[in-house]
């Protein structure tokens, strides 16, 4: 079974092909250009390198969100559209559980984070469990300070993974002392190798599959959806 994996969802643009759980293929990217431009040349290369059509993939992964709306967005719809036109099963998988695979040997909690803006972060708590990751804490939006009191009471080692993590360095320091550790810069970026074999347990697991209703998981309303409450609400006031 082949199983092709796009991620988009933050600066990093990775698209991988795996074999069940031996990755073929892997082309990843951090930097501000486009993914929309960007996204189907790479998946063209890839696919050129390795002799390979979509008539060979049986199994499609995207990462739903959290992250950029504008990248989360292009992954998903080209996802979708793939899925729809050859059709081939999809998975939707968190950017945070993606990236948290990262620190599978990790014997203590693994905190993927991503910036939320405002002093907010998108987060998940996750600890191996025999040969997988378990979520204690689903991915979800919390302000930093909120997370760090979290983290401080458990007096458990924790492993902080992502690119931005470097922004709330001095206050993770400052709050956990030892107890904090922080990812490579390997570790620090989503692998959609890994995306790939998440989606790949997921059907091992036998659960069912995305339906047309799939869409991104952003874990807060876009600025037009805001905008769009607000206009609809009389002014009411509503978390961005």
């Amino acid at each position: 079974m082949k199983i092709l994996a796009i991620d988009t969802s933050t600066l990093v643009m990775g698209v991988a092909i795996l074999e069940e759980k031996r990755v073929l293929g892997e082309l990843i990217t951090n930097s501000h250009k486009k993914h929309s431009i960007r996204l189907m040349p790479a998946m063209a290369q890839l696919f050129e390198e390795l002799e390979l059509t979509l008539e060979d993939i049986d199994l499609l992964a995207v990462t739903k969100g959290p992250g950029s709306y504008t990248g989360i967005r292009i992954g998903v719809t080209t996802a979708k559209t793939l899925s729809w036109a050859h059709q081939i099963p999809l998975y939707g998988i968190s950017t945070l559980a993606v990236l948290a695979e990262n620190g599978f040997h990790f014997n203590g909690w693994i905190v993927p984070l991503l910036d939320a803006r405002r002093e907010r972060v998108y987060v998940g708590i996750y600890q191996r469990e025999v040969e997988q990751l378990r979520a204690i804490y689903s991915p979800q939006i919390m302000t930093i300070t909120k997370l760090l009191d979290i983290l401080k009471k458990q007096e458990k080692p924790v492993l902080f993974l992502g690119d931005d993590c470097e922004r709330y360095a001095e206050q993770i320091k400052m709050h956990l002392s030892n107890q904090a550790k922080f990812g490579t810069l390997a570790e620090n970026i989503p692998k959609p190798s890994q995306l790939g074999y998440l989606a790949w347990g997921k059907l091992q697991q036998k659960e069912a599959p995305e339906t047309e209703q799939f869409a991104p998981d952003y874990l807060q309303l876009t600025q037009a959806e805001v905008n769009w409450l607000k206009q609809h609400n009389h002014g009411g006031k509503h978390e961005n």
